[in-house]
């Protein structure tokens, strides 16, 4: 082997992965925004998953880049194990399009459609246009890199011995398929070397085989190198997509006689039978683990336990990798991550209403430290916007995530309130100022009036629920007129005697403070009506 045939070797492999990730953007750019829309409401269910992902899959060329889609997704909480795993089974189905198309002797035509697609792309008028011109390149490229492949591998026609072992040994071809597309990340790489080879008498299908067997195996290390650094949910993801490939690798390798005599069955070509191959494992597979899905979670979940429960009081869902892969995606975990965010606000809340309550300074610690994490998801939120920005959106996705970043700045205020609240409690605490009972009372009405504005803002906001939104509107006008009357029943109270000087302050800055926690739950209700406006 000479240096010029392995630099035509690696050219070809360039050209050909080239036109792939040209195909990829063009598509993911024609399609928009409904990617995320395809996978945020159509994956309730693991057949309809299957079909989510085998479409994904089509468009993006990369059964890899849908898993990692998948796990960043899982990570970011908006979907679960099991929608998952529908969704991975599909994206491996997805993927054996590009194989399929290879398969066809369009060769001679890659140069006429490269050309046609550079035109598009130099004198095209509309964006569209040289998107879709960015396509047709990479459609081209995509052949002329298998022909460049094909055409390097001429010289090793004598020395066919050198393959012969791959075919008395089925187990080395599993190897070699794995090891190259974990190195290479890549798995149509691997298939299109291999139906080269295979196109040049280098390979029979016995050996051929097992290597798209290893490829379907390999393929799985870009998911689990997206995994690391995420949550359990997200680790679970990936290791149902190796268990998924290696099971079904392992199934077929036992049965490669039959299966060999299915694959010769549907076409006399050894190109499209590599590629009859890969669809018939990938789909075959899908539909032996489908019936079993629930059974397959409990499994993995099993092996990759789910850990205790415990509240986190820092950013839980903000994946950076989502940013790239959907920033449609990335707004979603803006808001899943700014629900999180408004649940430790409102711990906060019901922390302080219990110290009032119960007299318990163990929660001065307890809303401190949950002020922190509030703290820290808030900086995190503003941060992996702006990234998100410097991405590119849409302009309906800038709005809906501008007006989440105001709203985080609500949420930020109300556990600064549920600060100063708590801070009230323990000058209260130190300086042993009582409350009358009809105070009391009249702050535990206030309170649960003020908490019902929160929990409804934040369900509004999750919900994009109008109704919702118009009901914390009418809460707030009551407590606007709530403050209004315990402020005049309180000096009242005072000029009778009834309660001290210092316990009057507290109790007026007690109502000051929940009346604007008030005044933030209506501010985040207006998004949910804004957002649900921009859905239309």
């Amino acid at each position: 082997m000479t240096w010029g045939s392995a630099f035509q070797i690696l050219g070809g492999v360039g050209l050909f992965l080239f036109g792939i990730k040209l195909m990829s953007e063009a598509l993911q750019y024609l399609a928009g925004d409904r990617m995320r829309q395809l996978i945020g409401s159509l994956t309730k269910t693991p057949i309809r998953g299957v079909f989510v992902g085998a479409l994904v899959a089509m468009l993006i060329q990369s059964s890899s880049g849908t898993t990692v889609m998948t796990v960043s997704f899982v990570h970011a909480g908006l979907m679960s194990l099991k929608q998952a795993v529908g969704v991975i089974m599909g994206a491996n189905i997805g993927t054996t399009v590009i194989a399929q198309i290879v398969a066809f002797k369009i060769k001679d035509f890659s140069l006429p459609i490269l050309g046609f697609g550079v035109l598009l792309v130099l004198f095209g008028r509309t964006k569209r246009l040289r998107y879709m011109g960015n396509g047709l390149v990479g459609f081209g490229l995509l052949f002329l890199g298998m022909q460049t492949m094909e055409g390097s591998m001429v010289f090793l026609r004598d020395r066919k011995d050198l393959f012969l072992a791959f075919s008395s040994n089925p187990f080395l071809g599993l190897f070699v398929g794995t090891a190259v597309t974990m190195l290479v990340q890549a798995s149509s790489a691997t298939i299109g070397l291999t139906m080269a080879m295979a196109s040049q008498g280098l390979l029979s299908l016995d050996a051929a085989i097992p290597i798209l067997l290893g490829d379907n195996i390999g393929t799985t290390i870009t998911a689990v190198l997206a995994s690391m650094g995420s949550n359990r949910s997200a680790k679970q993801a990936a290791t149902a997509h190796v268990l998924f490939n290696v099971i079904g690798a392992c199934i077929f390798l036992a049965a490669l006689p039959l299966f060999k005599q299915a694959v010769v069955a549907t076409s006399g070509d050894i190109s499209r039978q590599i590629a009859n191959a890969h669809t018939i494992f990938n789909v075959t597979n899908t539909l032996m683990f489908l019936p079993f899905v629930s059974v397959f979670v409990w499994f993995i979940r099993k092996i990759v336990p789910d850990r205790g429960e415990h509240v986190v009081t820092g950013p839980m869902y903000l994946d950076m990798k989502l940013i790239n892969a959907s920033p449609a995606a990335a707004v979603d975990a803006v808001k899943k991550e700014m629900v999180h965010m408004g649940m430790l606000a409102r711990s906060m809340l019901r922390d302080v209403q219990t110290a009032f309550e119960e007299n318990s300074s163990k929660m001065i610690n307890e809303v401190t430290q949950t002020e922190k994490g509030v703290n820290e998801i808030n900086r995190a939120i503003t941060s992996y916007a702006s990234e998100i920005w410097q991405n590119g959106l849409s302009s309906d996705l800038s709005t809906v995530l501008g007006a989440y970043v105001n709203g985080v700045g609500d949420i930020e205020r109300i556990g600064d309130h549920a600060t100063n609240l708590i801070e009230l409690y323990e000058y209260k605490l130190d300086h042993g100022v009582e409350f009358s009972s009809l105070a009391k009372e009249e702050f535990r009405d206030m309170f649960d009036t003020v908490e019902d504005a929160v929990r409804l803002s934040f369900e509004s906001l999750e919900e994009e629920n109008v109704l919702k939104a118009k009901e914390v509107d009418r809460i707030e006008d009551e407590v606007d007129r709530k403050e209004k009357t315990l402020r005049k029943n309180h000096i009242m109270r005072l000029n009778r005697g009834e309660c001290t000087p210092q316990g009057g302050v507290i109790f007026i800055d007690i109502l000051s403070n929940l009346e604007r926690v008030c005044d933030h739950a209506h501010n985040l209700s207006f998004i949910a009506v804004d957002i649900s406006k921009l859905r239309k």
